[in-house]
C-alpha cells in the first residue's frame, strides 16, 4: 500500500487515533521502548530494565505467581516504581515474546 492510498484513512482518524499510530510507528521505527532495553550478550538479548540486568520475563512471571510490585521492588532494590510500569507497558505490548519467553525459561 502506499501514502497516498492510505492519506484517505488517515484523514479520517481522530488527533487521538493520529497521536496513537505515531507513538506505534515510532515505537516500531525506533525499536525501543521506554526504560526497557535490548542489549546483546546481556540476559541472552532479552528485553530487561534499563540499566539492570533484569529481564521484563521475569518480573511478569513474578507478578503471575503473585508477587506483588511491594514484593518486587523489595527484591529488586535497584528498582524503582516507574520501572515496574515501564515493565508492565512492555509486557502488554510484546505478549507473545514474554510468553515465549517464560515458556522456554521454565522448560531450561
Amino acid at each position: 500500500m502506499t501514502i497516498r492510498e492510505l492519506e484517505p484513512g488517515l484523514r479520517r482518524l481522530s488527533r487521538a487515533e493520529k497521536a496513537e499510530l505515531v507513538r506505534r510507528w515510532m515505537q516500531d521505527i525506533v525499536n525501543t521502548w521506554p526504560g526497557v532495553e535490548k542489549t546483546p550478550g546481556v540476559a541472552g538479548g532479552e528485553a530487561c530494565i534499563m540499566r539492570t540486568r533484569i529481564p521484563v520475563w521475569a518480573l511478569e512471571n513474578y507478578r503471575r505467581l503473585g508477587w506483588s510490585e511491594g514484593i518486587i521492588l523489595e527484591n529488586y532494590p535497584t528498582l524503582r516504581a516507574a520501572d515496574l510500569v515501564n515493565a508492565w507497558a512492555y509486557v502488554d505490548s510484546h505478549p507473545e515474546e514474554i510468553e515465549n519467553a517464560i515458556r522456554d525459561n521454565e522448560a531450561a
